[in-house]
């Protein structure tokens, strides 16, 4: 098989070149412009083998250049590349037929095997045309990496009918997600239902998930269709799934398994035509252990897995997000409001335990409480210390009941955080181990009032290894302790 030419439209020259060298550096054959229409034209003409297009270009947008493509050459296939890093953006490149699309900025060893893997790529793809929306319409908000991943997942899921399961902290939008996929997914016609396992009594879920007969039970008055009914031909939201009793577990594999189910009381099977998509907070592999959660449900669920980052892993999103619940209260009548520089920047600070929804309620009461326009960042830090809210990240690891391990991890992650552009380039385990220890001794010998044989004892160390880390770190000892 040839290398392959690459054909790349893009309005910036710098990117132009970038790509090119990295491609010829790999043995492709490139041939770059800066204008929709050149591009076409070498498609016309039969050249190339791939096609790299940016969507902004000053003569035509690069979206609407895919499905011509794909009508006049359906084997040629097209890698859409874009600044605009929006769940929308992904979308239309997909469903217009788009082989790939790559927010920028991009990684170039990931571009060179996206273009491998397109010449590789022998079959047509036919995509429907999306419909048109407004962007400020998307339930979900962000341009960080870990956002233009999901994007790009779901992008990818809207054609199909593969179960999903979602996992993220409260308040990270699982249900957001699960809706979008439904909206600008092929079963969009259809109903999408949620049903929430940790909201309905553990002896009424059979009969909400599968609906029941009149008679089938004390209180059963009339026949009831249940929520596998309800959205037939289109999606069923199961959240919090990991709080499902185990013995609906088993119903709900029957169903995912022979794709029909009986309601309570019933004999007659029902067919399921219906898409799931499940989510929860817990950690399925903690409840497998501990027997609170089937195995094999667990596969069965988790055919495509999604994580949802928590708020702290993309808090480059924060003013965007701020932007846009601002909108929205000013969409119900509480006035245009914005945030300073300050503001924004204690936001970007804060540790967010719960997360977008918490970051949204936020918005919503200093739109509400303060008048003035313009509110500042003293107004925020009142805010996030008080006003309603339990400040969380004060309390002591053993109230939280995370803890040593879970102390020592959220620590680290907090330093991962903090320091994503400036980490050492090497010997952060010793550094790590260095920082623990000395600490640990002092704390170790306040325990046990200066005894160092007793804070040896409750190391785990010889006291003479305890002695020389005295000295090695310069350990305070005071007087008279031995």
């Amino acid at each position: 098989m040839s290398v392959g030419v690459i054909l790349v439209a893009d309005d910036d020259r710098s990117i132009r070149l970038v790509v090119t060298q990295a491609l010829a550096r790999r043995g492709y054959e490139v041939r770059s412009t800066a204008r929709a229409a050149t591009l076409w034209r070498w498609v016309e003409e039969g050249e190339g083998d791939v096609v790299i297009t940016d969507v902004v270009m000053p003569d035509e947008n690069g979206l609407e250049l895919v499905p011509r493509i794909r009508r006049l050459r359906p084997e040629l296939q097209v890698i859409v590349m874009s600044a605009q890093n929006t769940l929308l953006t992904a979308i239309r490149a997909t469903e217009r037929g788009a082989f790939e699309y790559l927010p920028k900025p991009f990684d170039l060893a990931e571009l060179a095997a996206v273009v491998q893997r397109a010449i590789d790529a022998a079959q047509p793809s036919a995509r429907s045309e999306p419909a048109a929306e407004a962007e400020d319409s998307l339930p979900l908000i962000g341009r960080s990496p870990a956002m233009q991943e999901i994007y790009r997942v779901m992008a990818r899921l809207m054609a199909t009918d593969l179960t999903v399961m979602i996992t993220g902290e409260s308040g990270t939008g699982k249900e957001l997600v699960a809706r979008a996929m439904h909206d600008y997914g092929k079963r969009r016609d259809g109903p999408f239902v949620a049903v929430n396992m940790a909201a309905i009594p553990r002896e009424l879920i059979e009969s909400e998930l599968f609906g029941h007969e009149k008679g089938a039970f004390t209180g059963a008055l009339a026949k009831a269709a249940g929520r596998f009914e309800q959205a037939n031909g289109g999606t069923l939201f199961l959240d919090e799934i990991g709080d499902m009793p185990i013995e609906a577990q088993t119903r709900l594999l029957r169903v995912l398994q022979e794709g029909e189910f009986t309601s309570v009381g019933g004999r007659q099977p029902i067919a399921a035509d219906v898409r799931i998509i499940a989510a929860t907070h817990r950690d399925l592999g903690t409840l497998i252990r501990q027997g609170l959660f089937r195995e094999d449900l667990f596969y069965r669920l988790n055919v495509v897995p999604i994580r949802l980052p928590p708020l702290r892993e993309r808090i480059e999103d924060i003013p965007l997000l701020v932007r846009h619940f601002l909108a929205q209260v000013r969409g119900e009548g509480l006035g245009p409001k914005t945030l300073d520089g300050e503001a924004i920047s204690r936001l970007k600070a804060h540790r967010w335990p719960g997360n977008v929804r918490e970051l949204e309620n936020l918005i919503r009461r200093l739109a509400a409480l303060y008048a003035q326009d313009v509110i500042g960042g003293e107004v925020v830090r009142r805010e996030l210390q008080g006003a309603g809210r339990v400040v969380v990240e004060e309390e002591p690891p053993t109230d939280r009941g995370e803890g040593l391990a879970g102390a020592v991890e959220r620590h680290l992650t907090d330093y991962f955080a903090a320091h994503r552009d400036g980490l050492p380039s090497a010997g952060l385990y010793d550094r790590v181990i260095r920082e623990v220890e000395r600490p640990l001794i002092v704390q170790s010998l306040k325990a046990t009032r200066g005894n160092q044989i007793r804070a040896a004892q409750l190391l785990g160390l010889n006291r003479n290894t305890l002695r020389k880390k005295i000295r090695e770190l310069d350990v305070p000892v005071s007087r008279g302790q031995k």
